[in-house]
């Protein structure tokens, strides 16, 4: 006598489609390869600091030579 099961027979993680829903494809990643060191995230806390820094009087002189530049191009004529 044959017997017949609901659930389908496994196939090889090879043979499955490429999703994200296969849990075996999930198992081989870990969090902890993503983590970055400590050094890294210094440097770039760094890099963004500066770059604010460069922003923000970069803003400053924008909004003091552009009054400037209006003033002087609508008297001086």
């Amino acid at each position: 006598m044959t017997s017949f099961s609901a659930k389908p027979k496994q196939r090889n993680a090879e043979s499955h489609p490429a999703n994200d829903n296969h849990l075996s494809a999930l198992a081989d990643t870990s969090i902890l390869e993503f983590i970055i060191d400590d050094d890294d995230v210094a440097d770039i806390a760094r890099r963004a600091e500066r770059l604010g820094n460069g922003v923000v009087i970069v803003m400053a002189l924008c909004l003091i030579v552009a009054p400037a530049i209006y003033l002087t191009l609508a008297y001086g004529l």
